[in-house]
């Protein structure tokens, strides 16, 4: 968790874990995969990924797949 703040850390795990945006972020957190670095590799922006983190917004299926992969090789 070195790369993340702390308000980001108490966020996501506020947020529910029925949503996979929360779930990998939770992943992402724990590996310490820095947001601009999943962002750059998605071809989103990091306000995206943060949104996905929070649940206040779901990313796209195919989003999903590209990003379990990515986290899955970290």
């Amino acid at each position: 968790m070195i790369g993340y703040s702390l308000s980001t850390v108490k966020r996501n795990k506020a947020a529910s874990i029925k949503n996979i945006g929360v779930r990998l972020g939770r992943i992402a957190i724990k590996k310490d995969v820095p947001v601009d670095e999943i962002a750059n590799h998605l071809g989103v922006s990091t306000v995206s990924v943060y949104a996905w983190f929070y649940g206040t917004y779901n990313p796209k299926p195919n989003i999903v797949d590209k990003l379990t992969k990515f986290l899955s090789k970290k």
